[in-house]
């Protein structure tokens, strides 16, 4: 036997589902990970087998007892966090009903459009400041009862994906606070909203919606055919961490209530957050869009949320790879990341212009275009290859400054995480773009450490999550990047033209959209 206590995060993202072993001092001492997959659909679907998510999910505890010597004896806890959004549903028996709706799917556009018209939409934003979007429970809910009502008469209950693998280890079935009242709930009271649920035409499908499970108060035993399938004991608590999103944010030092920072999270997709302390200090957006998502009591984050942040720098690599490969030369998207630091903060600012919505699903913030669609803008005979790759970056800073301003501004202090992070170029230029200093925290796996904080508080390790922060995170924080006063009046001046050649070309989206469809 060796070691000492071990707290055990899993995190079930877009791509992986990963399990991570921290000592109490939040140091990672091991993690196991598989890579996830999931289908598109004509017609905007995006759907993942939720039978695989589990058995991969059981597979990495496995393989992480495998990797952490005497794990089953030395675990204190296991907490779940995971991608937010989409709709996974089960039956009385805790069968699948279907595969699970990711927020990739873009079926329920209409119906997002439609709630956010209704006269009840008055009801939802005020009591949950979240505005509809296709990628939502609630918007896909209404889709299914309208056009695959076998999905709805077969369901008994509507899960997350991160709800589904705590109802497989656990056996009970509920919802975390962060997707349950931005859906379905009201901030103040941070329960559910009978008048939410009744404004949002689902007073039909509230017995689908099951209770809110809050892990900073309770935990679950591991069931018995879930310790002998993941190799963990019997009755280990399990702990329902919050959506990866709010999690990622712990473990990136969003939560201060004396600061009151921001947080861009480049991954995949970008999500820009500011703290709120109470629900008292929430403030409306003026177009009434955008996510409230809740903190452990009683804290917030306001947010918009980027469709694609990374995955257009993915799309980049993902061109010049194929340009070599057509003349013969072998080389992995990933390759071509050695050296573009250095070659984008070489390039020129302002050699073109570039709209990062290179999602097929369009755009969700700081506006709701189902139909956007990305944009290289502001060429000459004189742009490079790697000034496209700078507008690139500069996009995804340009976005960010977008949804912040539609946040009210940027605060004073910004703190970054998710894989561009890792960037001093994409550091440096958020810096600038937002005109505020950027600092990241040293955690590699923030969306799991977040989970796990959760998780010592629930279990007695410390009194609350600000003192959980002040013992694990504050002493992570790294040096600030400062933002250039030589870029940032440039960057004044881009984000003008940015906003101004989004908003003149939102009208041919829908063509764009429909030209690539028929052509695709």
């Amino acid at each position: 036997m060796t070691g000492g206590p071990v707290l055990i995060g899993i995190d079930a993202g877009t791509s992986v589902i990963k399990a991570v072993a921290f000592d109490t001092d939040l140091r990672q001492i091991g993690q196991a990970s598989r890579r996830n997959s999931y289908a598109m659909l004509p017609g905007g679907g995006a759907e993942q087998e939720m039978a695989r998510t589990w058995t991969d999910s059981a597979a990495v505890l496995r393989d992480l007892g495998e990797a952490v010597p005497d794990l089953a004896r030395r675990a204190l806890a296991v907490s779940v966090t995971g991608q937010g959004d989409g709709c996974w549903l089960i039956d009385a028996a805790g069968e699948p009903v279907h595969d699970g709706w990711l927020w990739l799917d873009a079926r329920a556009a209409e119906e997002a459009a439609a709630l956010a018209a209704s006269p009840g939409y008055e009801t939802i934003y005020a009591q949950t400041m979240s505005g509809p979007l296709a990628c939502q429970m609630r918007s896909q809910l209404l889709w299914m009862r309208k056009h695959a009502p076998e999905l709805i008469d077969r369901a008994a209950t509507a899960f997350h994906c991160q709800h589904w693998i705590y109802y497989r280890l656990t056996g009970a079935r509920g919802l975390d606070p962060t997707p349950a009242l931005y859906g379905f709930g009201d901030n103040a009271s941070r329960a559910y909203s009978d008048a939410v649920i009744e404004a949002a035409g689902l007073a039909d499908l509230r017995h689908l919606i099951p209770p809110i499970i809050d892990g900073i108060e309770e935990a679950h035993p591991l069931s018995a055919q879930a310790a002998a399938q993941t190799g963990l004991p019997q009755g280990l608590p399990v702990v329902m961490g919050y959506l990866d999103v709010m999690c990622t944010a712990l473990g990136a030092g969003l939560y201060d209530p004396d600061l009151r920072p921001g947080l861009s999270i480049l991954g995949s997709t970008g999500i820009h957050m500011r703290f709120v302390p109470e629900a008292a200090s929430l403030t409306p957006n003026a177009d009434r869009s955008g996510y409230t998502m809740a903190f452990p009591a009683p804290a917030f984050a306001q947010l918009h949320t980027n469709m694609a942040a990374t995955l257009n720098i993915d799309w980049l690599l993902g061109v010049g790879a194929e340009l070599l490969s057509a003349h013969g030369v072998t080389a992995a998207p990933g390759d071509l990341l050695d050296g573009l630091d250095a070659r984008v903060m070489e390039a020129r600012p302002g050699a073109a212009l570039y709209h990062p919505y290179i999602s097929v699903a369009g755009e969700r913030g700081p506006f709701v275009a189902p139909r956007a669609r990305a944009s290289l803008t502001g060429l000459s005979q004189e742009t490079g290859w790697f000034d496209l790759a700078r507008a690139v970056f500069d996009g995804l800073a340009l976005a960010g400054r977008d949804c912040y301003a539609s946040l009210g501004g940027p605060p004073e202090d910004v703190r970054i995480a998710g894989g561009a992070a890792r960037s001093p170029a994409m550091r440096s230029i958020l810096a600038a773009a937002l005109n505020r200093p950027v600092r990241s925290v040293a955690m590699e796996e923030a969306g799991a450490a977040g989970a796990v904080m959760i998780a010592a508080v629930q279990q007695g390790l410390f009194p609350d999550i600000a003192a959980c922060r002040n013992a694990w995170i504050d002493p992570l924080l790294q040096p600030a990047t400062a933002p250039d006063p030589a870029l940032v009046p440039i960057y004044d001046e881009m984000f003008e033209v940015y906003r101004a050649t989004r908003t003149a070309l939102a009208p041919v989206w829908p063509a764009q959209a429909d030209l690539g469809a028929r052509t695709g």
